[in-house]
């Protein structure tokens, strides 16, 4: 599992708990590993979630909130391919840590107009 300095875990998540649903909103038609990310952004913010995993979580949904990316997300076709990337490391790394209810909670926030 990957090593995130704690000094950066409080800027990270101050960064998606700004960021994540606008950005998430303006994009949600054009990626399809939305679940996926929710779930994330769920178990992120879950206080059973141990530390290091929540580090990690906010590392990887902080890159999709940040605008300045290694491809940008307005180049069609490939603008979303490394926020894909870094977001299926990061679940593929803490799998296990994202249960059942993070998904469940995703797919509802995803079937509503205004996530929360």
């Amino acid at each position: 599992m990957a090593l995130v300095p704690i000094s950066k875990t409080g800027a990270n998540e101050a960064r998606v708990r700004a960021g994540f649903w606008a950005k998430l909103r303006r994009v949600v038609g054009r990626i399809p590993f939305a679940e996926d990310l929710v779930a994330a952004y769920y178990c992120a913010i879950d206080p059973k979630t141990p530390a290091r995993v929540r580090a990690i979580l906010f590392a990887g949904l902080a890159y999709f909130v940040i605008p300045a990316d290694l491809i940008p997300d307005f180049i069609a076709g490939l603008g979303f391919t490394d926020d894909a990337s870094v977001v299926t490391a990061v679940v593929a790394a803490v799998a296990g840590y994202i249960k059942d209810h993070h998904r469940t909670r995703a797919r509802q926030a995803l079937l509503r107009d205004k996530p929360e």
